[in-house]
């Protein structure tokens, strides 16, 4: 395929987090997992530059570390690259960054994929998991949240948050509301197929490993072949 001008980093530039930075210094597997962001950030950079370039319908990831595939054997073992595999004419163009907050999308991500001119035929976003575990976060993620909404394509894929606490409820209410007004799709990430994680932890224990991701995926493929 030839190449493009688009010109787009899948790092944040950010160092990593005080709690992450923490635990890699007494554990391996964080560590581990860790050493896999720069690589697979340039993987889908090179990936890219190939999709930006090519011709057929445009399909566009936004997110955090999750759709950069941190944890699976390769950079397109995550969910997005195995969701890809289902979706042979669309060509993927992730925007995703390791530690991606909602801030990003809207700072970042979102400005990416307009610069693409082309409007995407289909949009995924997983994103919220960064917001939610940090105080310093959570309190400000309803008003950026209410944001973003707006500013995705009708029809965008959007994943709901797993777990009971109050910031992941508040955070589905607003997706559900959003969902009801016929704005967005949900991901129902709610549902039992994901409540189990036994076996389908990467080495951290906290990012997914290939199997964690196919189940991911099969939860995006079901809200893809909804619409």
């Amino acid at each position: 395929m030839p190449e493009t001008s688009f010109d787009y980093s899948n790092l944040s530039g950010r160092p990593v987090g005080p709690a992450i930075s923490f635990a890699g210094r007494f554990l391996r597997g964080v560590r581990e997992v860790q050493t896999q962001v720069e690589p697979y950030a340039h993987e889908w950079e090179r990936h890219n530059q190939a999709a930006a370039a090519a011709a057929g319908p445009l399909w566009v990831v936004l997110g955090d570390s999750m759709a950069q595939s941190i944890g699976a054997s390769a950079y397109d073992r995550g969910w997005a690259g195995q969701l890809a595999a289902t979706l042979p004419d669309h060509r993927l163009v992730n925007l995703s960054v390791s530690g991606g907050r909602v801030a990003d999308l809207l700072e970042r991500q979102l400005p990416a994929m307009e610069s693409l001119g082309v409007e995407p035929d289909l949009v995924t976003v997983v994103i919220g998991s960064n917001d939610l575990f940090s105080r310093r976060w959570r309190a400000g993620l309803p008003g950026r949240l209410a944001e973003l909404l707006p500013r995705l394509p009708l029809g965008a894929i959007v994943a709901t948050q797993p777990g009971g606490r109050p910031g992941s409820l508040q955070f589905n209410r607003q997706l559900d509301e959003a969902a009801a007004e016929g704005s967005i799709r949900l991901a129902e990430f709610r549902t039992p197929l994901m409540r189990s994680w036994k076996g389908r932890l990467s080495a951290d224990h906290f990012h997914p490993n290939d199997l964690g991701y196919a189940g991911m995926a099969q939860i995006l493929a079901s809200a893809v072949s909804s619409r």
